[in-house]
């Protein structure tokens, strides 16, 4: 290696010059650098320059014994041992630059002043050495041969930078990593360089090593500065990130407070604005829009009803539902509120948003009567979002509607009041909140039903299913000074809601309906119940029943339970198996056992504690984690059938819940028709009770066999479930012909009955899917994602009867 340098020296000390001249250059034209260090930085490249330039020509003149090598070769080793501490000089200046600024050192060390004076004696010897041969000595041939004090020469280039490298490891936390590293690689390459010079005579190794570490100083304290720029540049971006996040709280939190101003002219709308602006986001968000978009949706839709304010009082707090002169007193507001926010010039969207968010797609809306894509996107979305939160709000006039009443309003009004891409989103929305469970209506041990006059209050709905629940409670008799009956007693019952409703507009609005009263006696009232039959436990053995079609069982002259205390603890185990309940009714002197036929097994049924004279009080319920099986209740009246028709290719099949049943599968190859007769069932009363159809796979052809995949469900009312991608994706449209007459024809002629198309047609991976029924036409294209040997349909659906089913290939 020594040899390789040895041959090339010469060559390589001319790239290290011109390199050194390079970084004078760029020093020169540099700006980001302070003057003073830019300066010390020039000099040491100058430095560096003259040391390796005269040292090269030491080694191209020595032996020239011409008068210009004589003079040469003098000249170039007493500038090289002179540059050396030079070197040193240069280094020391930049060091006490450093300390100065990035040390913040008000008073510098005294070993940089001792290192400076050293710097300069190491200059002068070199002086004094030429004209003593110290260091060195040319012989008569012109060539330099080392002197006897030569390795005093060492003294200042070594010892220095050790002392130096104590002050950079005294102050190292005030240095960045790239800037302590090309200061440590500064003195101690060259210190190793010159342990190593010592021993190979004749070859530049500490000159070079030296050049090229200052060469490194500058190109270090280069990236370095880039770091300290960009890191600079960071901390402006977050400190405006962490403005603009200032401004939006300031924004949100002035906005929140204008809503809620405007929003107490009327108790019933407190919060709403928020919801809807939380609803609109979400379904900008699930439509794919930008989180800039998305927060211009919140905004706009927090704003959109900010016109209320303009809005007289006697038309917001009247009771009744709005008349003529109210509706056009409403119909000013999208107005006013547009006028209010169009001095928000900065955000032109937020007045854009008031002024249309009340118009309907098909042109029925106000202020302007704009149709379909005419009305701006912003307000399209408000829409949905607004409401979906005015239809599941109370009002004045009324009250809240139920989740799913709001999902028929948008399946049936995609299109026609909505823009359909966004009512499909909120329908999605709102079958991810409801999941499709039973209203939740939660009762705790706190909560007290305290009733003077009979049902003068009743418990939230405690849903009767499949798994059987245990419900007890304590209860407290109230006194009576008419000595009247007292007793708690429970309501069987359906409703949307899950609770008792006793006037018609709540009756119709969640379609209650009132199966029966049940006492914890022998007395009890059937209504809508096809029949309930109870039995007392004691009795089991002598066969004696009552059926509870009227008022049964026997009460004092007082009114008061014969042989029964009404005060103390009760318990009801309860539980369904299809259309029929049992109850098991305990109180401290009775127990019976209660059968309730219901009126189908479409009907859901939810039991309300009530009573008279009697406070219920510490109630609990739990599952015991036993489920109804087929026999354990016995049946007291036939079941409900309505497929009992003739069967075609596959039986027929009665689906009285979402999907509670399914026909057989059907393997898809090639191209098949499904053709079937559909009947909504009597207690069907949404557009959604229809048939639907499953394009699935599994080991068996069934539904829910082994490795069961669902690849679509497609529902005859033009809606379509969302499958994971990774499995299968779906291109799904729905177009309403000229034949539709509306969605409640469209209810009507399902619950007559009416016969049915699908068409399937399987090419690859590829199953498309064609039907139309009541001119609701359906297509789908399923590309399923994996290879699997067979894909089949099934027909199924909620609260329908399916007959007459035939399977065609084509």
């Amino acid at each position: 290696m020594f040899e390789l340098i040895r041959t090339y020296q010469l060559n390589i000390m001319l790239v290290l010059c011109g390199a050194c001249a390079t970084m004078v250059f760029l020093l020169m034209i540099t700006r980001f650098l302070e003057k003073s260090r830019k300066l010390i930085f020039i000099l040491m490249e100058v430095v560096a320059l003259f040391l390796l330039w005269f040292d090269r020509l030491a080694y191209v003149y020595s032996g020239d014994v011409s008068h210009k090598g004589y003079a040469m070769v003098r000249l170039s080793n007493f500038m090289v041992f002179f540059m050396t501490s030079a070197v040193v000089f240069g280094f020391n200046l930049y060091l006490s630059d450093l300390l100065k600024n990035e040390g913040k050192c008000e008073t510098l060390p005294r070993r940089m002043f001792l290192i400076g004076t050293m710097s300069v004696v190491g200059m002068l010897l070199s002086v004094i050495s030429a004209f003593t041969g110290l260091y060195y000595y040319i012989d008569d041939t012109n060539v330099y041969h080392r002197g006897h004090g030569f390795l005093i020469a060492y003294i200042i280039p070594i010892l220095c930078p050790i002392i130096q490298y104590t002050v950079i490891r005294q102050y190292k936390k005030s240095f960045s990593k790239l800037i302590y590293a090309s200061l440590v690689l500064y003195i101690f390459v060259p210190i190793l360089c010159g342990i190593l010079q010592i021993f190979t005579y004749g070859i530049s190794i500490v000159n070079m090593s030296m050049v090229a570490v200052s060469i490194f100083l500058y190109i270090f304290m280069y990236l370095d500065l880039n770091n300290t720029v960009e890191h600079a540049y960071e901390i402006e971006i977050q400190n405006m990130q962490g403005e603009q996040e200032r401004m939006r709280r300031l924004f949100d939190q002035t906005a929140t407070a204008f809503v809620s101003a405007v929003e107490k002219k009327d108790e019933f709308t407190k919060g709403n604005a928020l919801r809807i602006a939380e609803y609109a986001r979400k379904v900008a968000e699930i439509a794919g829009k930008s989180d800039e978009e998305c927060e211009k949706v919140y905004y706009a839709a927090l704003l959109h009803d900010v016109g209320m304010i303009g809005v007289p009082d006697n038309v917001i707090k009247n009771d009744a539902a709005p008349d003529k002169w109210s509706s056009d007193a409403i119909r000013k507001k999208p107005l006013i509120g547009s006028e209010i926010l169009s001095s928000i010039t900065e955000y032109p969207y937020l007045s854009r948003g008031a002024h249309y968010s009340h118009e309907r797609y098909n042109g029925t809306g106000y202020p302007e009567g704009l149709k379909g894509e005419q009305i701006p996107e912003i307000a399209r979305i408000i829409a949905v979002a607004d409401a979906y939160v005015t239809m599941t709000t109370k009002k004045r006039y009324r009250d809240a509607r139920p989740g799913f009443v709001a999902r028929e309003a948008f399946v049936k009004g995609a299109g026609e009041e909505f823009d359909p891409v966004y009512a499909d989103i909120m329908v999605k929305i709102i079958d991810s909140e409801n999941g499709g469970a039973a209203p939740s209506n939660t009762i705790t041990p706190d909560d007290v039903i305290k009733c003077r006059e009979y049902r003068e209050n009743v418990s939230a709905g405690i849903a009767v299913e499949n798994s059987i629940m245990r419900i007890t409670f304590d209860c407290d008799m109230l006194p009576d000074p008419k000595n009247s009956s007292s007793a708690p007693s429970i309501v069987l019952f359906d409703s949307f809601d899950a609770r008792v409703h006793d006037n018609e507009k709540a009756i119709k609005s969640y379609q209650y309906l009132e199966y029966g009263e049940i006492w914890f006696d022998r007395y009890s009232i059937t209504t809508a119940a096809r029949k309930i039959e109870e039995k007392t436990i004691e009795e089991e053995t002598t066969g004696e029943e009552s059926t509870g079609k009227e008022r049964t069982g026997k009460r004092n002259a007082e009114g008061k339970s014969a042989g029964n205390d009404p005060g103390g603890h009760y318990e009801i185990i309860a539980g369904r198996y299809e259309d029929h309940l049992r109850l098991v009714m305990k109180s401290a002197g009775y127990e019976k056992e209660v059968i309730v036929a219901l009126p189908g097994s479409t009907k859901s049924a939810y039991i309300g504690l009530t009573g008279e004279n009697c406070r219920i009080r510490n109630i609990h319920m739990e599952h015991t984690g036993e489920n109804i099986l087929p026999g354990d209740i016995p049946r007291i009246v036939d079941a409900l059938s309505y497929i009992d028709h003739m069967e075609s290719d596959i039986k027929n099949v009665q689906v009285d819940r979402t999907r509670s049943a399914y026909t057989e599968g059907v393997r898809i190859t090639d191209s098949l028709r499904l053709s079937f007769h559909t009947m909504s069932l009597p207690g069907a009363n949404l557009v959604w009770h229809c048939p639907y159809i499953v394009i699935y796979s599994s080991d068996n052809g069934q539904v829910g066999g082994g490795n069961y995949l669902e690849y679509t469900m497609i529902k005859l009312n033009g809606e379509n479930n969302e499958i994971e991608k990774e499995i299968a994706e779906n291109r799904f449209s729905m177009k309403k012909k000229e034949e539709f007459t509306g969605w409640n024809d469209w209810k009507m002629m399902n619950g007559k009955g009416m016969d049915c198309e699908i068409l399937l047609e399987r090419r690859g991976n590829r199953i498309v899917l064609k039907t139309e029924n009541l001119g609701l036409s359906i297509e789908n294209t399923t590309t399923i994602k994996r290879d699997v040997p067979g894909v089949y349909a099934a027909l199924t659906g909620d609260q329908v009867a399916l007959t007459d089913i035939r399977v065609e290939q084509l």
